[in-house]
């Protein structure tokens, strides 16, 4: 037999009405032996398997949430679902957890299984924000939550730090300590689009201060790594005196290289990150940073799928924006 197997084809198989089998599956101590061990030998027999997920959505007691990170190697977002776990256990519910890697297809896929297994509801962090495939599924009634600052005027509720106000503050922060030549590093730019304009707000403020951009193809410590060894190639009179990172880890990266090469912390370049992930405040240069509330995000995240899952026609999209933490380490400090 191929396929998944239903109750039916164990019923035909041994013999019984359908009502036996969901008897043998819930309520075995009414059934005979003979019965019951036959049922069961079936149900080995064929490889069955009961869909508890849809069982419950039957009840109305679905207790399974489906949750795609744009990338779990990423400690910001290993974080952030672990304190959605923590969130949504708290309320009786688990999180199945998916890392698209920020591969369309595969944050397609993910969102196809879950579907297919009936979660309670969704919360995406996307690869491109709103796609045609979750408006499809929004539309099908799932209830679905973005970690997202382009969710705002969408048909979807959405939740992130304010990236605006992170990056204004990243950037004046270093405007501050007496930088004039500022570069912000990370790609691709759409996806930290929030954080780039909040740092060409600060930067437009102050007379004589330059921004820059140095793309990304991702946001890894490789990539880090490789902006930092181009820099250091720099004539010291051409290089940013600052750089603002889209991320921790292109900031951890920039400063392996740049320490390898001679470069002075923050003397020569002052660095400050984005996320303040666990490594941050060890590094070998203690990284200044924004900090991201991952417990308030994740605990509004678990919040706002619920209630719509309660009152899908009443529900009331909310775009939530929390406000950022400038952490000031030696990164950036002034000597």
């Amino acid at each position: 037999m191929t396929g998944p197997v239903g109750i039916r084809e164990v019923a035909e198989r041994a013999g019984v009405s359908v009502g036996t089998v969901s008897n043998v599956l819930n309520k075995p101590d009414i059934v005979s032996k003979r019965t019951l061990a036959k049922v069961l030998q079936v149900i080995d027999d064929l490889g069955f398997v009961r869909n508890d997920l849809a069982r419950q959505l039957k009840m109305g007691g679905g207790t399974t949430l489906g949750m795609i990170v744009l990338n779990v190697a990423n400690p910001f977002f290993a974080e952030l679902a672990h304190a959605s776990e923590a969130a949504a256990e708290q309320l009786g519910y688990t999180v199945v957890l998916g890392s698209s890697d920020q591969l369309a297809g595969r944050e397609d896929r993910y969102i196809d299984l879950f579907e297919e297994q009936r979660v309670r509801g969704m919360l995406i962090a996307p690869l491109e924000g709103t796609t045609q495939r979750m408006r499809r599924l929004r539309q099908r009634g799932m209830p679905l939550v973005l970690f997202d600052i382009r969710g705002d005027g969408g048909d979807f509720c959405s939740v992130a730090m304010d990236g605006d106000a992170g990056g204004y503050l990243a950037a004046t922060h270093l405007v501050q300590q007496g930088k004039r030549y500022i570069a912000f590093l990370g790609g691709p730019l759409h996806q930290v689009q929030d954080r780039w304009v909040g740092a060409l707000r600060a930067c437009a403020e102050t007379s004589g201060v330059k921004l820059t951009h140095i793309d990304t193809v991702d946001q890894t410590i490789a990539d880090g790594n490789a902006a930092g060894d181009e820099l250091a190639r720099m004539p010291a009179a051409e290089r940013p005196d600052a750089v603002f990172a889209a991320n921790d880890l292109l900031a951890l990266g920039l400063m392996q290289s740049l320490v390898r090469a001679g470069i002075r912390l923050p003397h020569d370049i002052a660095i400050v990150g984005y996320d303040d992930i666990d490594y941050a405040a060890s590094a070998i240069v203690p990284l200044s940073t924004i900090r991201q509330p991952q417990r308030e995000l994740a605990r509004e995240a678990i919040r706002l799928v619920l209630d719509e899952a309660a009152d899908p026609s009443g529900h009331q999209h909310e775009h939530l924006r929390l406000p950022p933490e400038l952490v000031v380490r030696e990164s950036s400090k002034s000597t």
